[in-house]
């Protein structure tokens, strides 16, 4: 699991939030085929607190889809990035 916080300065409404949070979720799904959703912050214009996770019978191919698309939020996505946590376990 992967939580991050998204800066967003430049947004002047949560339409414009809006536009962001989904196009972050749209990129994690489709490329990596992540579960994502905006979990805190909904009612901040500039921030949005998002989490991303996978299942994966081996931690470390887990891991590294996650970094992966850490490596994506940091490289193509049009927001800050803050607060990145990855998380994983074994059951």
């Amino acid at each position: 699991m992967m939580q991050f916080v998204l800066e967003i300065p430049w947004a002047g409404s949560i339409k414009e939030k809006r536009s962001v949070v989904s196009s972050v979720k749209d990129r994690l799904q489709r490329r990596f085929k992540l579960s994502v959703a905006e979990i805190d912050l909904q009612r901040s214009i500039g921030f949005a607190h998002m989490g991303a996770a996978v299942v994966s019978n081996s931690r470390q191919h887990g891991e590294k889809i996650l970094n992966k698309a850490l490596t994506l939020l940091e490289e193509e996505i049009d927001a800050g990035l803050r607060d990145v946590e990855i998380y994983s376990e074994n059951f």
